[in-house]
């Protein structure tokens, strides 16, 4: 499935094994746990199969029934962030 030109450089598509990935939709972000993806060997750029891209869509949407280990969402992150100053 991997060994293929990246479309970005002259690098090569290699598959990796990632501890985490995370994936942005509209109400927040899916991570994804030790999941294979392609990566460029040259530049990095990250290449996902439709395999991963549909488990991500059902995951979003209810689709899927998955455990959670921790679910925050982007406004609930957003809103316990305060700044600090030095």
């Amino acid at each position: 499935m991997y060994g293929y030109p990246c479309e970005f450089c002259e690098g090569t598509v290699q598959a990796r094994t990632v501890k985490r990935e995370a994936f942005k939709h509209r109400d927040g972000f899916v991570i994804l746990e030790d999941v294979t993806i392609g990566v460029c060997d040259n530049c990095g750029h990250r290449y996902y199969s439709a395999n991963i891209l549909h488990a991500v869509h059902a995951v979003a949407f209810d689709q899927r029934i998955v455990t959670p280990t921790h679910c925050l969402t982007a406004k609930a992150i957003r809103s316990n962030l305060k700044p600090s100053f030095a």
